[in-house]
């Protein structure tokens, strides 16, 4: 497997993954009479499901340069660039599922009585609102990745998916990583469809001498998302210019047979690959599906296939608890990995993560009792230079992890006073 890798700038970058090489217009085309460029604010959130194992995940000390927990011990190398914030809650509406709620709501921006048809305080996600302002300059406002190697898909989609564009609209997630390189990459599918757009607008603007005023407007409505796309194509054109005369591979292997550790860092790659070219500022990313108890293998961690939903409803055995500490530091591995590769990515005077919001969290603190307070919350980067880092921020009980998503929000240029529960912006966040 590719992986991303740490390269000189002199006059064109190439990144390097998934079987993909590729020029880096955003780094190439900004530079100017010798100036460094501004890089663009990103946010990606990286989500673990079931919680974690409370012991082992919290450290016993807060303030500057903490000392690591167990679990927190592979963020070492990175931790100059770590946020770590506790006592941050979600609202949980009882008599729903805990597991499929964990998931949904993570990132909801609902409050406790905006509910939808199934129960849940479900309204529009935290990465959709920022997606509103950053994706009027990239070529697709958001990406959704799953990393759920069951063929066995008898849960809801409430269980596999964390973005959400609103009641009952799911912004659905691709599990296939040639799925997602062909969406990022695949320069002819999209003049195809700009072709069709063209068919659609001659005939629309032919149309416009037959119509009365209401259906003016109708059509109006229509033709404004037609060009939206229209712009989006023409975004996605632009990046490819530099890579025409490449020959790209999309990634080999099928994402059923691929190691877990390679499927996570297969699809972490292409997620920096569209953050770093600009194809998209916003990105969530599940390692894999909550409560689903199918058999999965976790090589050079477990010998055997783990059901990760049932031990953790095992968690007063000892043994068990010890097993699930070992998976929770191999999710850290995973997102510790990808944090140093961000790093590896130079920008101007600075690196990747250091534009990036990268969030890992979870939607439940204990999968045993489905709770969701003090709920794991990470940080990579400091969005720009704005947010504080190599530090641990314990906030007072009940303080909604809202708070956070509205600070996180207004990095990202959402004008926003209020965003679900929240009850202001989260105290000590900034710089």
């Amino acid at each position: 497997m590719n992986i991303l890798k740490q390269t000189q700038i002199p006059r064109r970058t190439f990144l390097r993954g998934c079987g993909a090489a590729m020029a880096l217009p955003f780094l190439d085309g900004m530079q100017a009479r010798g100036a460094a460029p501004m890089a663009p604010r990103r946010a990606a959130f990286f989500y673990i499901p079931n919680g974690v194992a409370q012991q082992a995940w919290h450290p016993k000390e807060t303030g500057h340069n903490f000392p690591l927990s167990p679990t927190l011990e592979p963020i070492a190398k990175v931790r100059q660039k770590i946020s770590l914030f506790t006592n941050l809650d979600r609202i949980k509406v009882a008599g729903t599922d805990g597991h499929a709620q964990a998931g949904t709501c993570w990132l909801s921006s609902a409050a406790p009585d905006e509910l939808s048809p199934a129960g849940y305080p479900l309204k529009r996600t935290i990465d959709q609102l920022m997606a509103d302002v950053a994706g009027k300059s990239t070529a697709f406002r958001s990406l959704e990745l799953s990393c759920n190697s069951f063929t066995d898909n008898r849960e809801s989609v409430y269980f596999d998916n964390i973005s959400w564009y609103g009641h009952g609209h799911v912004a659905r997630s691709i599990k296939d990583p040639r799925l997602v390189f062909n969406r990022l990459f695949a320069v002819k599918e999209h003049k195809a469809n700009a072709s069709v757009l063209d068919l659609v607008l001659a005939d629309a603007k032919d149309l416009q001498g037959k119509l009365g005023r209401l259906d003016h407007h109708k059509l109006a409505e229509y033709m404004d998302s037609v060009r939206t796309v229209e712009q989006q194509i023409e975004r996605i054109t632009k990046r490819q210019v530099d890579i025409r005369d490449l020959d790209l591979d999309e990634p080999g292997k099928l994402w059923t047979t691929m190691r877990r550790d390679e499927y996570i860092q297969v699809m972490g790659d292409l997620m920096i690959l569209a953050l770093r070219t600009d194809l998209t500022r916003v990105a969530t990313m599940m390692v894999s599906p909550e409560r689903w108890d199918s058999p999965l293998l976790f090589e050079d961690v477990f010998t055997k296939p783990i059901r990760h939903h049932g031990w953790t409803h095992n968690q007063k055995n000892q043994d068990v608890r010890r097993d699930l500490e070992k998976l929770d530091r191999f999710h850290m591995e995973q997102y510790a990995r990808l944090v140093a590769k961000m790093d590896a990515v130079r920008e101007g005077e600075g690196t990747l993560l250091d534009s990036m919001m990268f969030t890992l969290g979870s939607g439940l603190s204990s999968g045993m009792l489905h709770t969701c307070t003090n709920l794991p919350t990470l940080i990579a980067g400091s969005g720009g230079g704005l947010l504080k880092t190599n530090r641990h921020d314990q906030h007072a009980k009940g303080t909604p992890i809202a708070n956070l998503w509205l600070s996180m929000a207004r990095v990202m240029g959402v004008k926003a006073d209020k965003i679900g529960d929240s009850t202001g912006p989260l105290k000590g966040f900034l710089a």
